[in-house]
């Protein structure tokens, strides 16, 4: 009976590396050092490792379609970057299957399965709020598929990735309240696991440390939807040192913070501030209309497309770019 064949995954196991390292080694990667490429090429050698035939069957045959990743198919800021997507796909004549995780792993595994299965060209992805383990988007990498992130990206796979700058824009909100006179900021966080979560929330720290504020962890909440920011407000309204600011993660966010200080029979912004993130079509439909961070979705989705399209086409083989989309702060009722 022969032996199975040995996969990436089992070589990085017994090198005690990761399978990106492995399959980048194996390719001649000139970011992988001449000693780890020589260790992994011996070990594969002696085991007799063979590449997938089937992942380069696929990508060899490949087709004219993209898929996507989204966590919401309903979010305003989504929704721009899968028109500027579709734009930039289109004109190249590629066309677009949409998956939505719903924010849920075990989904995304299934949506990442099932467009390795319809043999794509190229993925685009943004993580759900629940993953934490990145192996099926590894699988396609290790399938020579090429991988884009945007927005919620994964530090771990070397890809391609479009990010908005979430530390400058968090920064600017946070200033912005402070200068007008907030003393004390609430903020309201995405899981703190996400890379979004940790860059905005850096760049809040930094504003307050910058004009001498105190840092209260218990004005920090893991609160991004609406539904749960009408919950959690009420008990930090009730405090007898309230916030004077809010900055939250999200649109729909400020819009539930603003809900809970109207019905705490506070005013907006004489009492409170909010400011949000997105600048969706939620913040100008607001009473008061809200202040917010402008995300440039479109423009997010145009760039990672474009990104994709370059790697599937062979122009940037090889190459791996982290593009900064800019922020800029939109000032409307909700604040000073």
């Amino acid at each position: 009976m022969s032996k199975p064949q040995i996969t990436i995954k089992d070589i990085a196991r017994a090198l005690n590396i990761s399978p990106s390292t492995v399959s980048r080694a194996l390719k001649n990667h000139p970011d992988i050092s001449q000693s780890t490429k020589d260790t992994v090429n011996s070990y594969a050698k002696e085991f007799h490792y063979k590449p997938n035939t089937l992942a380069l069957s696929l990508r060899m045959s490949k087709n004219n379609t993209i898929g996507v990743i989204v966590p919401e198919i309903n979010n305003y800021f989504f929704s721009s970057v899968l028109s500027g997507i579709e734009q930039v796909a289109n004109q190249e004549d590629f066309n677009v299957i949409l998956c939505q995780s719903s924010e849920n792993y075990e989904k995304e595994v299934l949506n990442t399965k099932a467009l390795m299965a319809t043999r794509v060209s190229g993925v685009l992805a943004s993580l759900s709020k629940q993953t934490t383990n990145y192996d099926h988007f590894q699988d396609i990498v290790e399938s020579d598929i090429p991988l884009v992130f945007f927005d919620r990206i994964c530090i771990d796979i070397t890809s391609d990735r479009v990010v908005v700058d979430d530390y400058v824009g968090a920064f600017a909100a946070v200033e912005y309240l402070i200068q007008t006179g907030c003393k004390r900021i609430a903020f309201y966080s995405s899981p703190f696991h996400l890379e979004i979560s940790k860059n905005r929330k850096n760049g809040y720290l930094d504003a307050l440390r910058k004009y001498g504020l105190k840092v209260d962890d218990t004005l920090i909440r893991v609160c991004d939807t609406r539904e749960e920011a009408i919950i959690i407000t009420p008990e930090i309204l009730d405090r007898p040192n309230r916030p004077d600011g809010f900055f939250a993660v999200n649109d729909h966010c400020a819009a539930g913070i603003m809900y809970a200080v109207k019905l705490a029979k506070l005013k907006i912004p004489d009492d409170i501030s909010i400011f949000g993130f997105s600048d969706g079509e939620l913040a100008r439909a607001s009473d008061p209309m809200l202040s917010t961070v402008e995300q440039h979705g479109y423009e997010m989705g145009k760039t990672a497309a474009k990104l994709l399209l370059d790697k599937i086409n062979g122009i940037t083989h090889g190459q791996y770019t982290n593009n900064v989309v800019k922020t800029n702060l939109i000032i409307r009722g909700s604040t000073r």
